[in-house]
């Protein structure tokens, strides 16, 4: 599987998973803080061939996908859920730790950053829903992450970034419903 685009990820042993699943370029931010440099290789990348961010599935992760999607727009995104991004053995958490079939999975769900896009999905959907405030949230919050291919945000997060990917209110329906579907088994 080649990858037009080139892979945004966090080190060398990410560099090295992606490599392993599929035949790609990366830059490597080394760390969640992010030089001018990097910002400058992925601007360039950007207008040249395209960027798909793939950052770890943890609160630095999230971070750099921030940073550089807030300085760098248009970015693509690829998502590992958690659980796939963790090692049989030992602790951690990460691309590097994911098999080469998750990481393929994750490129081709591939997200697309859209700014023109409103969604009719509003806040108090996502209050109704209990995907804000209440016991379940977080854990809603992952599960809506994992089926919408989106990754897990935290309450306020969730909204801009079901716009962002332009998740329609279908998708959103269908994925609340499997979730209160597995919930009242």
């Amino acid at each position: 599987m080649k990858i037009k685009e080139i892979i945004v990820v966090e080190g060398k042993d990410d560099t090295t998973a992606i490599k392993r699943a599929v035949d790609a370029d990366t830059i490597e931010t080394n760390g969640s803080s992010i030089g001018e440099e990097v910002i400058e290789q992925v601007k360039l990348a950007q207008k040249t061939r395209g960027v798909i961010l793939f950052t770890d599935p943890d609160f630095p992760g999230e971070k750099i996908r921030k940073t550089i999607s807030e300085k760098v727009p248009g970015c693509k995104h690829a998502f590992l859920p958690k659980e796939e991004a963790r090692p049989k053995r030992g602790k951690g958490i990460g691309v590097e730790h994911a098999s080469v079939e998750a990481i393929r999975n994750a490129l081709q769900a591939v997200k697309e950053e859209m700014d023109e896009f409103i969604s009719d999905i509003t806040l108090d959907d996502l209050l109704e829903a209990g995907l804000i405030g209440g016991n379940e949230a977080k854990a809603r919050r992952e599960k809506l992450g994992l089926l919408l291919k989106i990754g897990y945000t935290n309450g306020k997060q969730l909204h801009k970034r079901l716009q962002m990917f332009q998740i329609s209110r279908e998708e959103y329906i269908q994925a609340i419903n499997k979730i209160l579907q597995e919930e009242n088994k």
